[in-house]
């Protein structure tokens, strides 16, 4: 495969990855408050990801990547509480897509600044993805409903940045990097919970299932994502793994019979084709 493709592959699997993630985390919120859920998930990732690089024999990289690793992970710590708030307190209608636009867009204008725009195709490709990727995570309005628009700001900042953190990563290693950013994202977040005084009950039985799985999809769309930029561009690592919201979308279609709109519909469409174009481009 070329770069590129090597990156469109795996920045389609850390789309899968984090989507469905984002779908039984989805799930276990029903049932149990999102802290408590996010918590959970992302407090198993240093002993899994630990594991994971020991079993695979992946050399320690250099304390640089390492560094990397954990400012990614505290950067994506902001962009989670950022997201969680905005939801909270504000319209989803704004908060899901504004935050998924600028986590894309953020490191396309970093690597157009850094290196070059990328040729033809490729261009469209990356406008019609984040146009998708608007479309797709947008939900109806609720009138009479702040907006949240600054948290949704914040949150599209904390996870571009988390990208970009990833990006500088110079060694192939994939596993030992994620250690670093899950431990640092896992003591920001009890950090969180020590000065805000949220509240954090563990999951019944029937909960912990879906929980550890969103913890493990999580886990896994990470280091697709460090594999796509290692592979290829940042840019194109980006927006393809910023396609996950319709990968929600559609296991929320197919499992739960949810409706889906028609500008959704048609986020879909965007998000395939600028893949095509990506790929080929």
């Amino acid at each position: 495969m070329t770069p590129e493709l090597a990156a469109v592959v795996f920045g389609l699997l850390a789309s899968a990855g984090w989507g469905s993630g984002d779908f039984s985390g989805g799930l276990a919120t029903r049932r149990m408050n999102v802290f408590s859920v996010v918590a959970l998930s992302h407090v198993i990732g240093p002993f899994l990801l630990t594991a994971l690089a020991l079993l695979s024999g992946e050399a320690l990289p250099p304390s640089g990547d390492l560094l990397w690793g954990a400012l990614a992970g505290m950067a994506g710590v902001v962009g989670l509480a950022g997201l969680y708030r905005g939801l909270a307190i504000g319209q989803a209608g704004v908060v899901a897509p504004v935050s998924a636009v600028l986590a894309a867009g953020i490191p396309v204008l970093f690597t157009a600044v850094t290196r070059a725009l990328p040729d033809g195709l490729q261009f469209v490709g990356f406008a019609l993805g984040i146009l998708g990727i608007w479309l797709v995570s947008g939900t109806p309005r609720a009138a009479g409903k702040p907006s949240g628009l600054q948290m949704g700001l914040i949150a599209g900042v904390g996870f571009g940045v988390f990208f970009i953190l990833l990006d500088q990563i110079a060694s192939d290693a994939v596993f030992w990097p994620l250690v670093a950013a899950r431990t640092a994202s896992s003591l920001s977040m009890l950090t969180l919970v020590r000065v805000r005084g949220l509240e954090w009950r563990p999951p019944n039985r029937g909960m912990l299932g879906l929980v550890l799985l969103a913890g493990v999809l999580d886990i896994a769309a990470n280091a697709f994502f460090v594999m796509a930029t290692q592979a290829g561009r940042l840019d194109i690592a980006a927006v393809v793994s910023s396609l996950y919201p319709a990968v929600t979308v559609l296991l929320a279609r197919v499992l739960m019979r949810e409706h889906i709109t028609n500008g959704q519909y048609l986020g879909i469409a965007c998000g395939l084709a600028a893949v095509i174009l990506i790929a080929v481009g």
